[in-house]
């Protein structure tokens, strides 16, 4: 059977092979603490496993529309209003199964073949995977600590070429946990705009990031630029991972573009999940998340300070999601070296540079503090004995 050239294209996620490895340790008997996976352990907040309930009643549950539960549509523009201070027309909103398959279909609504990409390195993977499954060219930028491991308007004006379409963000930033500042993506999507250009940003950790010292949420890209593409999940803040239900806001005039894709790509996102999410905006749900919000700058404080501790640094401290980006090079190992001796001889799974990269890939290593407080303190305390040994 012969297989497609983009398929053999593809790289692994090495995040999930280190987790499959881990799988198999634990199947031997060993107990592995898992900090390679971007998953919150709280689950969903109670009323919204609540509603699922309710909804798995018996009843018909056919097919939504491919744009989504209008109901829903309305709740997710309300919460950029209420949330964000934006005003956001839940015609623009587009639900999706996941927020990977928002970003699937924002790349086949916007690439061609050919086009050029930019994308901050590191940076998440599969976002240059699906742009490249698309036939796009990634351009991928080095970044340093000084730019807080994200673009800048001056990087990307650098690599602007005549072939560059778009530029992809994502912000807070998986793996680094660092957000762009405010001005800097201000920069970043005029620079896009005045150059005909389209400008996806990832969202997904926004509502996870730190507040201001006026206890503000940070500003979605929504309100520096209402034509941006953006990019959010039910996944992270409200911690339905494996619920598989995200969305996008998409300018008007790509709507029904993103209606057409929709409807032949996945016919729409799942019905249950998508009734049950309509929980999540209550002030009762919203209130849970908020609390973990906080309980996760309290295990990222606890992270951050073991890991100064046992002499593994962090460049640049994160200030939203749950990953912090930290480097081995004092170690003597590459990030691949020490995540499988990690794995195997101190049973902790961590995720190597590789995944996220070029510039970082044999340097750094993403600890995800999604862990419960008991496996990240277990987690750190196995890991200093095992850079203690090293030494």
């Amino acid at each position: 059977m012969r297989i497609s050239q983009r398929a053999q294209a593809v790289a692994p996620f090495y995040a999930m092979e280190f987790g499959k490895q881990a799988a198999t340790l634990e199947a031997q008997g060993h107990h592995v603490v898992k900090l390679s996976i971007g998953e919150p352990d709280f689950g969903a907040p109670p009323a919204v496993l609540n509603a699922m309930r309710e909804v798995m009643d018996g009843r018909p549950m056919t097919y939504t529309a491919a744009l989504g539960l209008p109901a829903l549509r309305q709740a997710i523009a309300q919460f950029y209003r209420d949330c964000h201070g934006v005003e956001v027309d839940p015609s623009r909103v587009v639900v999706t199964a996941g927020a990977s398959a928002a970003l699937v279909l924002a790349a086949a609504a916007l690439v061609d073949p050919g086009d050029e990409v930019i994308i901050g390195d590191p940076s998440y993977p599969c976002n240059r995977q699906i742009v490249e499954s698309f036939g796009a060219r990634v351009t991928l930028v080095p970044t340093t600590a000084e730019t807080r491991f994200q673009l800048d308007a001056a990087s990307v004006r650098s690599r602007w070429t005549d072939s560059t379409r778009g530029i992809m963000i994502a912000t807070p930033s998986n793996p680094t946990g660092t957000s762009v500042p405010t001005d800097e993506l201000a920069a970043i999507c005029h620079l896009a705009r005045e150059r005909d250009a389209w400008c996806i940003v990832d969202e997904i950790y926004l509502d996870l990031s730190d507040h201001d010292d006026r206890g503000r949420p940070p500003q979605s890209a929504l309100s520096l630029d209402p034509d941006a593409i953006v990019i959010n999940s039910f996944s992270k803040y409200f911690g339905m991972t494996g619920w598989r239900l995200g969305w996008c806001v998409v300018p008007e005039t790509l709507v029904p573009a993103m209606e057409r894709l929709a409807q032949n790509y996945f016919l729409c996102a799942s019905a249950p999940a998508q009734h049950a999410a309509l929980a999540c905006f209550t002030p009762e749900s919203l209130a849970v998340c908020e609390a973990r919000r906080l309980e996760f700058a309290q295990r990222r404080a606890l992270v951050l300070e073991g890991l100064a501790r046992i002499g593994l640094p962090v460049p640049v401290p994160p200030d939203g999601a749950f990953y912090v980006y930290f480097d081995v090079s004092r170690t003597g190992l590459t990030s691949w070296q020490f995540c499988e001796r990690a794995l195997q001889e101190a049973h902790v799974a961590l995720t190597p540079g590789r995944d996220f990269g070029v510039r970082t890939a044999e340097t750094h290593v993403r600890l995800s503090y999604a862990a419960s407080t008991d496996d990240l303190r277990e987690g750190i305390t196995r890991l200093g004995k095992f850079v203690a040994g090293l030494q």
